[in-house]
């Protein structure tokens, strides 16, 4: 085992150093990050033309966040810090040539930190690795193209195959891709979704119709209160800050629910802006405004247990003024369940909803308030909720605090799951996913004269169970880092070593390529700001933002090596090397003209009829029935609210549960650089955060490194060596970044219903490490 490549991230060999967090978010030192990383990875002049043209409408969309940008007027510096540092990367000057692996081998290369692997630039070639190989070598685009075609064809069953997706992938290429799987024989398409969001699409869809948010990029600036849980918009979606901060200038009142007071909800400096909207005072040089008027600290996992709080006041103000708190009317015309509801909540005492939440009564109430003064809501969540055990309830839960009083379908008011990646909704759009509806198969296969597989295929941990299991033998992935972004690192890494072939679609180095099947393929695309040239000349393609839009993204750098092919053309021509003559589909004619791909899309996609006239015109919105009618295609035609037990949260003495986070450096599991200025870490991420009165409790002091051990089902999985850093978090919980900490989080732990890996509940217990520094010692003097 040890002459194969590691898959988990290398010991740090330079201690890690704790400082003042920032004080606000943004402001100068964002200001001034963005242009030392533009400049520094992309060049000043390259680098700077590649920032005006981020989000902008004749320009690219960011290959960050999936926060939407202004329908038609946009600010010139339409970007934050993590999206320039996103683009520079991409735009970056450094590449990574044959002649760069040549001199490495793979288990030399997976010894590097992925802050290393990714500074290293940007593919040039296609590469194999062949069975019994150390290093990668060139292939042509033909051979890598037959090789595949081999593999696949000579599977027992298309079902021994799996084909991921990244939100990186434009609606074009996902569309062209879902359609290959299928015309192949098999529904075996994880995607990203698949470990964020999916429990907010399994969630919504049961209460409200639909999969998708309620609400408009509009609706912020017509919200009496904004609640937002589970969220950390400073750092995963830093443009939201200016939305919050308009909305805050105009008298909106902000409810954060989170286990951490992360500064970017805290304070806020628009660098976008020369005066505070409020204060005539300059923005970058004053303190920055507040955004939260309550911050509700509550214990990881307990955000089920304040909504319950939340409605319990709700009704109790409703029964001291009877028809002034709910929205009886919208109740009895749109909503079923409600009496249910209500005699649940009455069931539930507030010692439970206390001891749960792990927050005061107190406190809950002041939040009540709010929400009960506001005539107008909006509830936005992410990954603090999504990545539970109970989230689909959790979520199910805001659908019931929002329909209480009729906060769905009007100006101001409606749910808001904010996206992490800037297509992964739209490729859900397209059809990337593994249970695609009846109806929504029988058009496309009217459409293209065959018949689409209808059985279910596997999601992303169902899909690592099959690589691991060998029922699943090839892995082919356009975007991502598959091993790094999934779950129980060396149970992954085991699964994919048992692959007969990986495949990885990439723009940038990173730890997937380097543990892998018998066989290995990294294939380099064009990437979102590059010109894509084709036989139709110039295409663009387009992308579907957190909230229904469909924005189109034009490229105009050129492209990093004439080797690069786009995502478009890769899956053409990955099509006509294994389907042949069994596909009638004139793939190579669709790659050439992007156009003719949305043409079909027009035909089987609902909402993007006239698509090529209306994405040529601006961007345009996709219907949403339940925001833009008060209409909910449910099976009933109703919204339903439903009930739940609270979770229970228990756990033994001296247990910890411990969510992963991202550092304010870092996008998904691409790292940037080894700062976490908003908290304060510098020069590393094996970094355990716990509440000073835990260490304390532990014998531990600050800077101490230990051990985590993670317990499952009688099951221990362990991360060695990460320093402990006092911080203000919720007594009994912990946190530490990803991927660092994803070893910890055991592939069978998912969230009901959706199957989401649990990477926000893990429960762990601390260890000293002793031979840590000596450890340490020994990597800088080997």
């Amino acid at each position: 085992m040890s002459d194969l490549p590691s898959a988990e991230t290398p010991l740090e060999t330079t201690p890690t150093r704790v400082g003042p967090p920032s004080a606000a978010a943004a402001g100068f030192a964002s200001v001034y990050q963005t242009a030392r990383y533009a400049w520094g990875r992309a060049g000043v002049l390259r680098g700077t033309k590649a920032l005006l043209k981020v989000n902008q409408l004749d320009g690219f969309d960011c290959q960050s966040c999936a926060w939407p940008s202004p329908d038609t007027e946009r600010h010139a510096f339409e970007f934050c810090e993590n999206g320039a540092k996103a683009v520079a990367d991409e735009a970056t000057t450094a590449r990574v040539t044959p002649e760069f692996f040549a001199r490495r081998s793979v288990v030399e290369l997976a010894a590097q930190s992925d802050h290393w692997l990714n500074q290293q630039g940007r593919l040039t070639h296609p590469m194999v690795l062949n069975p019994g190989g150390t290093h990668y070598s060139p292939i042509s685009w033909d051979d890598a193209f037959a090789l595949i075609a081999r593999e696949l064809n000579g599977l027992a069953s298309p079902w021994e195959a799996a084909f991921y997706t990244s939100g990186r992938t434009s609606n074009e290429a996902a569309f062209l891709y879902q359609l290959f799987v299928r015309q192949f024989g098999c529904n075996h398409l994880p995607d990203c979704s698949n470990m964020c969001h999916e429990s907010s699409g399994a969630a919504l869809s049961v209460a409200i119709g639909t999969g998708k948010g309620t609400v408009t990029l509009d609706d912020f600036a017509h919200a009496d209160a904004i609640f937002l849980f589970g969220q950390n918009p400073g750092t995963n979606h830093p443009r939201m800050l200016a939305t919050l901060q308009t909305a805050k200038a105009r008298g909106t009142h902000i409810v954060v629910i989170n286990p951490l007071a992360e500064v970017g909800t805290v304070r806020f400096k628009n660098p976008q802006l020369l005066k505070d909207p409020v204060r005539a005072l300059p923005t970058l040089l004053g303190s920055g405004m507040s955004l939260c008027d309550l911050h509700v600290p509550v214990r990881i996992g307990g955000d089920a247990a304040v909504l319950k709080g939340l409605m319990k006041c709700l009704l109790a103000a409703e029964a001291e003024r009877p028809g002034e708190v709910l929205d009886h009317a919208f109740i009895r015309e749109h909503t079923l369940g409600f009496d249910v509801l209500r005699e649940a909540l009455e069931r539930t005492s507030w010692d439970e909803i206390v001891a749960g939440a792990g927050v005061p009564r107190a406190t809950i109430e002041a939040a009540a308030t709010i929400a009960r003064r506001a005539n107008s809501v909006i509830c936005c969540w992410a990954m603090g909720l999504t990545q539970h055990a109970h989230a689909v309830a959790t979520i199910q839960e805001i659908v019931n605090f929002q329909l209480l009083r009729g906060n769905i379908g009007r100006p101001g008011a409606g749910l808001c799951p904010v996206r992490g990646h800037s297509n992964v909704q739209g490729d859900r759009t397209m059809g990337i996913f593994e249970k695609m509806p009846a109806w929504w198969l029988e058009r496309l296969g009217r459409e293209f004269g065959f018949s689409p597989p209808t059985e279910p295929g596997s999601d992303t941990v169902d899909t690592i169970r099959g690589l691991h299991a060998g029922r699943i033998k090839v892995l082919f992935a356009l975007g991502g880092n598959f091993l790094s972004a999934t779950p129980d690192t060396a149970f992954t890494a085991e699964a994919l070593r048992r692959a007969s072939l990986t495949v990885h679609v990439s723009t940038k180095l990173n730890r997937a390529h380097l543990v892998t099947g018998r066989t290995a393929l990294i294939l380099p695309c064009l990437g979102r700001s590059e010109i894509d040239r084709q036989a139709g000349g110039e295409q663009f393609v387009t992308v579907e933002d957190s909230m229904g839009i469909i924005n189109p993204s034009r490229g105009f750098l050129a492209p990093a090596s004439e080797h690069l092919l786009s995502e478009p053309m890769i899956v053409a021509r990955l099509a006509e090397a294994v389907l042949g003559a069994r596909s009638a589909v004139p793939w190579r004619e669709l790659a050439g003209d992007y156009d003719r791909i949305r043409e079909h899309i027009a035909r089987v996609v609902p909402g993007f009829e006239d698509f090529n006239v209306r994405i040529r015109r601006g961007v345009f919105y996709l219907p949403n029935p339940p925001r833009d009618e008060r209409r909910f295609p449910t099976r009933d035609g109703k919204a339903h609210f439903t009930v739940h037990p609270l979770p229970d949260l228990a756990l033994p003495p001296r247990h910890y549960r411990l969510m992963t986070i991202r550092t304010h450096d870092q996008f998904n599991t691409t790292v940037y650089g080894l700062d976490d200025r908003y908290r304060g870490i510098y020069g590393g991420r094996r970094v355990v955060f716990l509440h000073p009165e835990d260490l304390r409790a532990e014998g531990l002091v600050g800077g101490q490194f230990v051990d985590l051990t993670s317990h499952f089902r009688g099951e221990r999985r362990e991360a060695r060596h990460f320093m402990t850093a006092a911080y203000d978090i919720p007594r009994g919980c912990a946190a530490a970044y990803f991927p660092e900490a994803n070893v910890l989080v055991p592939i069978d732990s998912t969230a009901e219903v959706s199957n989401t890996p649990t990477s926000k509940s893990i429960v762990i217990t601390l260890t000293p490490s002793p031979d840590a520094e000596a450890a340490l010692e020994a990597l800088r003097h080997p």
